[in-house]
């Protein structure tokens, strides 16, 4: 998703990080909070039936409110559902926005 990556590339106005997250997140040089929402973000993409509270909670315990917690699987189950219509329509990327981000 071309888009996407973008938009992280602009949030986080750094070039190298951009990079080292778009290579390999978990070597990237992320916080621990940011490396906590990164697991349980993923985990609950690809095994949402397997989440707990377990999970919530070690998101508070490296700093995240309940609402810090709701927004970010807010955040996790929208791109989940917009991606799931755009492929499930054949939605293809728009022909102005190039390939690559450089």
């Amino acid at each position: 998703m071309v888009h996407h990556g973008r938009g992280l590339r602009r949030l986080l106005k750094d070039d190298a990080l951009f990079a080292a997250i778009e290579a390999d997140w978990r070597t990237a040089p992320v916080s621990t909070p940011r490396a906590a929402m990164l697991e349980w973000a993923i985990k609950l993409t690809h095994t949402p039936g397997d989440m707990t509270a377990q999970d919530a909670a070690r998101l508070t315990e490296v700093g995240f409110s309940d609402r810090d917690i709701l927004d970010i699987a807010e955040v996790v189950g929208y791109y989940a559902y917009v991606n799931r219509i755009a492929d499930g329509l054949g939605v293809q990327t728009e022909s102005w926005i190039p390939d690559d981000l450089d």
